[in-house]
């Protein structure tokens, strides 16, 4: 199905030959070199420092998003900013606080010239497709599934702090990425959808980081039989390969699609130049994809369904001993293996939802296998939520909605919920098969260390349709013989101009920011000092560690807008002691602040020969392999700092985003080299960190206390921008901003 092509490539008649050195000029043919190159407000070409053409953030992280430029100087937006209501729309959680975030973006909508999109109306990236995708922009958004590629748009998912930089009218730097073209082949076959496609991809590249941080260009003859919409649907799970952005070539389809959507302007024909050059390459031969299925915990743990029927048991097993060895469960707490019966798996829930699953084609295609079917009235159930009002109105249209809802299907709205554990939490040691973006734990809402634990495993929405038809017994939809239906879709601006308040252009600056009890201002952040004492509060040694086990998602997410409130959760599901022992080394900060000696460290300072405790600036750090898989959610950083923490040390970061979240708030990305014998209690000393930084040191030599024992300890801060050592030495972006 997927084939990797390590190695440099040229993209010669529709086919990749292999290139030299000398070739890499030939880097300017791409479709992303004119799209990045074009955005970059600088003349290095390989440094480029980006400016975005619209903006978008959802309600769990657009009020911290506001909150950070308003202390930093903001008077207005200066570019569509979007703020859509998709993630904390039900008000089931902390009474009225959801809510009160969507008054508050409101209000920063008309007060700086916004885009604002009530609950219910979209979720972030379909409004996004649908409303401001076009040929050769670039998008950024707070969520990490920003991906329009399928439409000619480069987009890219970060944490909030890059916002930030947008709307203060500063740019987004990073170095010129590499690229990676992905050339599609062949003709997918009936029952076959885009998340089985995706799937494919991820299962073969995520674990050996062969797209990590690069570019993904989609050529090949394979695209043009492809729907737009089945475009979308791959593109949007390329944020779990970890790739930085992706970009397709444009075709009448794509032309028709914005047309369709009152953008025919948007459009123009994008493709590589013949020669073009590629750092790296693969092949998706699309006519030997299967219905695949990404069995819990992640995204990557992908089989074809056939495959993983014919080795279900031992499959099985190996996911009960992961959630063992590394969630923190009793053995026997999840038994995967119950659900097989006489060789069939049977599933306890089936969820088609989100800028993933929520699109039309998939909604159609789902009918189409339910029609003349019922679920049943057994365990299992399914749950159906189109992914904007536009979809909705079609569905209804084309009587999709009534032969989901009489096959017993339930109609939702518009919500992304079941992508990230607010919506459809399955019973206790259940699992639901969900086309989604993540598998997570967790991102199905059950609370492990409430004994209560539940699975997801990901597939195609006609895999689940297949699954219900069938009543909950696992059932590929390649298997099946139906015809599927096409259907005319229309896009229905309706919705969008009876609910959405679109004040770009037209701030209301005497408007009053409407604050909730839950909202509240960033705590003072310090800068950085010369000398540095760093309490090790968390040591994690699991492969990858997510953002979601950094800071839970779900209920959590109700806290979002209250810094302290939120990283009282922080590392809850992962390790429920750090945050004690943070708070615990911000007390003795303070102490020292506020002049009082901290008598639990004199030992410490002896042993270092530290004769001025006062000039020691106290803070804690975070240990772990690969943080940062996932999410692009700032306060998987922003928790840790706000409960004193300076640093994280890691073998490598798991994506960028969490990097520069990291750098954003003030805290030092270290990396090492092999391992550092600490041990959760034990300190690391700096002397002249300040300066180090100052000077753009990359390698950093600290000294490590172990109990009596000091040992010299080398890390590494390694590729930061002149700007990312100031907001270092600041202690923060928003200091970095005031001074």
């Amino acid at each position: 199905m997927v084939t990797l092509h390590p190695h440099a490539v040229l993209y010669r008649d529709g086919a990749f030959v292999p290139a030299t050195p000398e070739d890499k000029a030939a880097r300017t043919k791409t479709m992303a070199y004119p799209i990045l190159t074009s955005h970059s407000i600088g003349d290095d070409p390989d440094s480029l420092a980006i400016r975005f053409d619209a903006m978008a953030s959802h309600d769990i992280t657009y009020v911290g998003i506001i909150q950070t430029a308003r202390a930093s100087g903001l008077t207005e937006f200066p570019l569509p900013y979007v703020l859509t209501n998709c993630h904390n729309s039900l008000c089931a959680v902390g009474g009225t606080i959801n809510e009160d975030d969507h008054a508050f973006g409101l209000s920063a909508a008309k007060k700086y010239g916004g885009i604002y999109v009530p609950a219910h109306q979209a979720v972030i990236h379909s409004y996004m497709r649908e409303n401001f995708a076009g040929c050769g922009k670039m998008i950024l958004g707070s969520d990490s599934h920003t991906r329009y590629g399928a439409l000619g748009t480069m987009a890219i998912g970060e944490g909030g702090p890059e916002l930030v930089k947008q709307l203060l009218k500063r740019t987004y730097d990073i170095p010129y990425p590499e690229i990676v073209a992905v050339r599609l082949t062949g003709k997918v076959r009936p029952g076959v959808g885009p998340q089985d496609v995706a799937l494919a991809l991820i299962g073969k590249v995520f674990e050996s980081g062969f797209v990590k941080n690069r570019v993904l260009e989609f050529v090949g003859e394979g695209i043009k039989e492809l729907p737009i919409e089945f475009r979308n649907g791959i593109d949007v799970m390329t944020t779990e390969t970890t790739c930085l952005s992706s970009i397709w070539i444009t075709d009448e389809k794509t032309k028709a699609y914005l047309e369709n959507h009152q953008r025919g302007d948007a459009y123009k024909p994008l493709s590589p130049e013949e020669g073009a050059y590629y750092d790296r390459a693969i092949t998706i031969d699309l006519s030997k994809v299967e219905s695949m299925i990404a069995l819990p915990f992640h995204p990557s743990n992908v089989y074809t369904v056939r495959e993983f029927l014919q080795n279900a048991d031992e499959i099985l097993a190996s996911c009960e001993k992961y959630a063992v060895d590394n969630l923190g469960v009793k053995e026997g707490a999840i038994d995967l293996r119950s659900k097989l019966k006489d060789g069939k798996f049977y599933l306890d829930q089936g969820v088609i939802a989100g800028c993933a699953g929520g699109i039309f084609d998939n909604l159609a295609a789902a009918a189409d296998i339910l029609a003349g079917k019922v679920t049943g009235s057994g365990d299992f159930s399914l749950s159906v939520y189109p992914a904007s009002g536009s979809v909705m109105t079609e569905v209804f249209r084309h009587g999709i909605a009534t032969t989901l809802v009489q096959s017993g299907a339930t109609l939702r709205s518009a919500f992304c919920g079941p992508c990230f554990g607010a919506g459809d939490v399955p019973k206790n040691n259940g699992i639901s098969l969900r086309h989604t973006t993540r598998n997570f734990p967790m991102r199905e809402g059950a609370k492990p260390k409430d004994n209560q634990i539940a699975c997801v495993a990901l597939a195609d929405a006609r895999t689940i349709a297949a699954t219900a038809a069938n009543g909950g017994v696992l059932t590929p939809a390649d298997s099946l013989d139906i015809t599927y239906t096409e259907r005319e879709y229309r896009f229905d601006k309706a919705p969008y101009e009876a609910r959405v308040y679109n004040g770009y252009q037209k701030p209301l600056p005497e408007t009053e920011l409407v604050f909730g009890p839950n909202i509240t201002d960033w705590p003072t952040f310090y800068p950085l000092a010369d000398k540095l004492l760093l309490s090790v509060a968390s040591l994690i040694t699991d492969k990858i560690t997510t953002t979601d086990e950094l800071i839970p998602s779900g209920d959590t997410s109700s806290y979002r807008s209250n810094p302290e409130k939120l990283s009282s959760f922080a590392l809850s599901r992962k390790d429920p002691a750090y945050v004690g022992n943070a708070k615990r080394t911000r007390e003795q900060e303070a102490n020292r602040r506020n002049g009082k000696y901290n008598p639990a460290l004199a030992k410490i300072f002896t042993l270092l020969g530290i004769e001025n405790p006062a000039d020691v600036m106290l803070a804690s750090v975070v240990m772990a392999e690969r943080p940062g898989d996932g999410s692009a959610r700032e306060q998987a950083a922003s928790c840790q700092r706000v409960l004193g923490g300076v640093a994280n040390i890691a073998l490598e970061y798991a994506t960028k985003r969490y990097r520069s979240n990291l750098i954003n708030w003030g805290m030092l990305p270290f990396t090492k080299k092999g391992e550092i014998p600490a041990k959760v209690g034990d300190y690391l000393y700096f002397e002249g960190i300040r300066k180090a930084v100052e000077e753009g040191d990359t390698e950093i030599h600290a000294t490590l206390v172990s109990g009596e024992t000091l040992t010299p300890v080398t890390l590494y801060l390694e590729a930061l921008t002149k700007e990312d050592r100031d907001i270092l030495l600041d202690g923060c972006l928003i200091n970095y901003y005031k001074r």
